[in-house]
C-alpha cells in the first residue's frame, strides 16, 4: 500500500490532474438527483473532484472526508471549512445526515472485505432514505486496456478485487441500498507508458509485487524491453454505480 501522506503533494499530477477530475465529477453529477442539498464525498483525497462536485451543486453544502492528513490538508486548501479528517469505516456524522454520498476511488484501497463492508454500511447510515450513494467499482480491472503492458503484467499475482461490482452490490443491498443507475468515464491522462509502469512497479504500486522481490525485477526487465517507453497506452475507463436508499421496513 502506498503512503498517501507522502503521495499527496504529487498525487494529482500522476493521476490525470484536472482533466480526469472533470470527467469523474461530470459522471457523478449525472447520477445525482436534482435538489441534492447536502453531499458527503468519502475518501475525498486532495479534493480535486470534490471541488468540482461543489461547483456543480452551487446550492448544496458539500463536505469531504479523508483518513490521510496529507490528502485532507490539500483538500482543505481547495474547499476551506468543508473537509474533515475521518475514517470511512466510522464516519463522524449522525444517521441520515446527507442527501447524497460519494466514494470515488476508495473501496479498492481497502484490503479486508470487512473494511469494504463497513465503509458501505457507513455511507448508507449517514444517507437519508431516498438518498443516493455513488461509488466507483472494479477499479483495477479498468486499467487492463489490452495493451502490450497488460500482456507483460498478465501473469502477475493479484489480490481479489475488494470493489468488485457484485460484492459492492451485495454489501449495499444489506443496508437498503438498491441499484439506481451506472455510468462510465475516461481516466484522462492515466494511460500507462512502460517507463511510468516500471517506476510504479518499483515503488510498490502493485501490492503483490513488493520492491526488491525477484519476481518484481523479472517483470521490470520485461517492461524495460517494450518499445516506445515514453508513449502512454490508452486511458482506462472507470465504472460508477449508483444506489438509492429505501425507507426503513
Amino acid at each position: 500500500m502506498l503512503d498517501y501522506d507522502k503521495e499527496a503533494a504529487g498525487y494529482d499530477a500522476t493521476r490525470g490532474g484536472e482533466p480526469r477530475a472533470e470527467a469523474a465529477a461530470d459522471a457523478v453529477l449525472g447520477l445525482l438527483p436534482a435538489g441534492t442539498a447536502r453531499l458527503l464525498d468519502v475518501g475525498c483525497g486532495t479534493g480535486i473532484v470534490t471541488r468540482r462536485l461543489a461547483a456543480g451543486l452551487p446550492a448544496a453544502r458539500v463536505t469531504g472526508a479523508d483518513l490521510t492528513y496529507g490528502m485532507a490538508r490539500m483538500a482543505a486548501a481547495r474547499l476551506p471549512g468543508a473537509i474533515v479528517l475521518a475514517d470511512s469505516r466510522a464516519l463522524p456524522f449522525p444517521d441520515a445526515a446527507f442527501d447524497a454520498v460519494t466514494s470515488i476511488w476508495l473501496l479498492h484501497l481497502l484490503d479486508d472485505p470487512e473494511d469494504v463492508r463497513a465503509a458501505v454500511a457507513e455511507c448508507a447510515r449517514v444517507l437519508k432514505p431516498g438518498g443516493t450513494y455513488v461509488t466507483t467499482v472494479d477499479k483495477a480491472a479498468a486499467h487492463d486496456v489490452g495493451s502490450d503492458i497488460d500482456a507483460v503484467l498478465a501473469a502477475r499475482p493479484r489480490r481479489p478485487a475488494p470493489d468488485a461490482a457484485p460484492l459492492v452490490e451485495a454489501y449495499a443491498a444489506a443496508h437498503r441500498l438498491h441499484p439506481a443507475g451506472q455510468a462510465r468515464f475516461p481516466g484522462r491522462g492515466q494511460g500507462r507508458s512502460p517507463r511510468r509502469t516500471l517506476a510504479d512497479l518499483r515503488r510498490g504500486w502493485f501490492t503483490r509485487l513488493p520492491p526488491g522481490d525477484p519476481r518484481t525485477e523479472r517483470f521490470a526487465e520485461r517492461l524495460a524491453a517494450l518499445p516506445d517507453q515514453e508513449r502512454p497506452r490508452p486511458d482506462p475507463e472507470f465504472t460508477l454505480r449508483a444506489f438509492r436508499k429505501s425507507p426503513a421496513g
